[in-house]
């Protein structure tokens, strides 16, 4: 499932590679599922002519700000992606689609612009549990206005990390799954910065100590911040990252081999 990482991966290609440049094609997949609240129609219509000035991004959602609103926002859910014709973007197992030449831009495209100096942009999401909407101001509605803080762009001070948690009987690796405490974190880097961290799941967030939240935050801070310096290509991983293995040995067979990383099994409980 993309995560912060993975979003703003993409959200840096559309920002290096779609700024000042004017949507001058569009298509729009009839599948309500994934277009959500807007008709292909008027999808289109809001896109076509306009100029993209920026890419934007809190948690898992991105957006895009045009000379003009309504503005198009994608939440990502377990499969959606970008994709930039002859531009490498970041790849994760459960979004990636066949993009050759003669597929572009693959049967699993929800929205297609073509841009003003030719280059092509595809939102694609093959388990169709992406969102993609408009709005007027995205920041001032849900699902963005109901998340907390970003995880990289707007990181909590220790003290307030460590008195927000003081608060909380949630079990650690649930609060951090909390979009409404702080956005960005899926299962995937919950886990890794617990592992990191040498902090149990199943420890209940008010009974960290500082120190525990401390290096908490640092975990969170230099995962997130690895993980985007190589593209969000888990290939690229450290060695030392649990998930890399368990990209290896998922689910169960992750479980039962514990021994491959010592220690693991004191610190990371499989749902």
């Amino acid at each position: 499932m993309p995560e912060l990482p993975e979003v703003e991966v993409a959200r840096l290609a559309l920002e290096e590679h779609c700024l000042g440049k004017r949507i001058v094609k569009c298509s729009v997949d009839d599948d309500p599922k994934v277009i959500d609240g807007v008709s292909p129609s008027d999808l289109q219509s809001a896109l076509v002519g306009k100029t993209i000035l920026a890419a934007l991004r809190k948690g898992k959602n991105l957006w895009l700000r045009l000379d003009s609103p309504p503005f198009p926002t994608f939440q990502f859910g377990m499969a959606g992606a970008i994709y930039i014709k002859g531009v490498e973007t970041a790849k994760y197992k459960r979004s990636v689609v066949n993009t050759t030449d003669e597929e572009w831009a693959s049967k699993y495209s929800k929205v297609y612009a073509q841009l003003d100096d030719g280059l092509e942009v595809s939102f694609t999401d093959k388990r169709r549990f992406a969102k993609v909407r408009l709005a007027h101001d995205p920041e001032a509605v849900p699902p963005i206005s109901e998340l907390g803080p970003d995880a990289l762009t707007e990181p909590m001070k220790v003290d307030e990390f460590a008195n927000a948690l003081r608060k909380k009987k949630t079990l650690i690796k649930a609060l951090l799954l909390d979009q409404s405490f702080i956005s960005g974190i899926g299962n995937w880097i919950a886990d890794e910065v617990l592992y990191q961290a040498r902090i149990h799941p199943m420890e209940k967030a008010s009974d960290l100590s500082k120190e525990n939240c401390e290096t908490l935050l640092k975990c969170i801070k230099e995962i997130i911040e690895k993980a985007i310096a190589v593209g969000a290509d888990s290939s690229q991983y450290p060695d030392g990252w649990i998930v890399r293995y368990r990209q290896q040995k998922p689910g169960r067979a992750f479980v039962e081999d514990y021994s491959f990383c010592p220690g693991v099994a004191e610190v990371i409980k499989l749902q």
